[in-house]
């Protein structure tokens, strides 16, 4: 009897590792992402799509899986899509421009699979063609919405600041960032009694997404120079910038970052509830990412459509809260997100002024 307990309990507890969400359903693996270059865990673009993705599988009852690529090129972005294909994975996000030629090849060697790419049109490598077909959604944000609403909120909490700016690749999405930000604090300098600067030699990209050490290296040169507040849209890097503000502020230094993509104010934390994270660019990437599982369940994937998440539906804000910001600093940037929703001010895509 003792052994036929065992080898029952045994059954039963083999069997629990394919019970569904739901309790009694199998978890269907369908839904996977292959990450782009850093980790699953860089408290930023990587994370915030997984996050995004494994809780529209929990609602949904799939098993989420990522894979992370050995490098960063065609080839080895097309061996994990493979994989995944290989392993009966039916939706497959991925995060980044760097997937825009892969997914371009994929779309067509896996006509089956329905693919999101997250910040990139599919295209061909030597960028001769643009294609995007019915197996394919194309996610866009108006990071330069991000960063002028960011820049906004920052500036009327750091009225006399000097900022700088701290990017990863020197791409359009962290351009737009760098830009829009740069506009914010002209906007509030000019309507809401700020004097913020931010100089060009404090304006840098560092060239990747992951390497932590330059990010710190970097963070240190510019608080060195009298820098005050660092806005980080680098991934990895900036989590180097957030780790020098961090030791920074244990020492006693007044010093800030303002974190991109999701709210790092959890991140910045260094001492009991204290953060060095004034507020956040966000965008959102796990909403996006959590919509399309919905829509792929659903049966109504919007494959062979572009898709642009700014101000009017949400798709990009800061966090709705921030410890580090007064009463003021909110309310500018509320007034300034209505204007953003109702047409009053548009932010330049590009290096420049606002529009209107």
């Amino acid at each position: 009897m003792k052994k036929l307990l065992a080898v029952l309990l045994a059954v039963a507890m083999v069997a629990t590792l394919f019970v569904g969400c739901d309790g009694g359903e199998s978890l269907k693996a369908e839904v996977g992402m292959v990450t782009d270059a850093g980790t699953i865990d860089d408290k930023s673009f990587n994370q915030g799509t997984w996050e995004g993705v494994v809780e529209a599988c929990a609602d949904f009852g799939y098993e989420p899986k990522y894979l992370k690529p050995a490098g960063t090129t065609d080839a080895d972005y097309m061996t994990e899509i493979t994989n995944l294909v290989d392993s009966g994975y039916k939706l497959i996000v991925c995060p980044g421009f760097k997937f825009e030629a892969t997914i371009f090849a994929a779309q067509d060697k896996y006509p089956d699979v329905k693919f999101v790419l997250i910040d990139g049109t599919p295209h061909s490598a030597d960028y001769s063609e643009f294609r995007q077909e019915a197996n394919v959604v194309s996610i866009f944000f108006a990071e330069e919405q991000s960063g002028f609403l960011a820049g906004v909120a920052a500036a009327v909490e750091k009225p006399d600041a000097e900022f700088g700016f701290i990017g990863g690749m020197e791409i359009p999405a962290v351009q737009k960032f760098n830009w829009g930000f740069q506009q914010g604090l002209e906007y509030a300098n000019a309507n809401l009694g700020t004097n913020t600067t931010i100089n060009a030699e404090n304006v840098v990209y560092q060239g990747s997404f992951d390497n932590v050490s330059a990010g710190t290296a970097l963070a240190a040169q510019m608080y060195d120079k009298g820098v005050d507040v660092i806005f980080a849209a680098a991934g990895g890097v900036g989590v180097g910038v957030i780790t020098e503000a961090k030791n920074r502020a244990v020492s006693g230094e007044d010093v800030w970052v303002v974190g991109v993509d999701v709210d790092q104010y959890p991140d910045g934390v260094y001492e009991g509830s204290k953060s060095v994270i004034l507020t956040s660019a966000m965008k959102s990437i796990g909403v996006a990412a959590y919509d399309m599982v919905k829509a792929y369940n659903e049966g109504t994937f919007p494959g062979g459509e572009t898709l642009i998440f700014d101000a009017s539906n949400n798709g990009v804000q800061i966090p709705d809260e921030n410890p580090n910001l007064s009463q003021a600093a909110v309310d500018a940037y509320k007034a300034a997100f209505n204007s953003l929703v109702d047409g009053s001010i548009v932010v330049a895509k590009v290096q420049g002024d606002l529009i209107k």
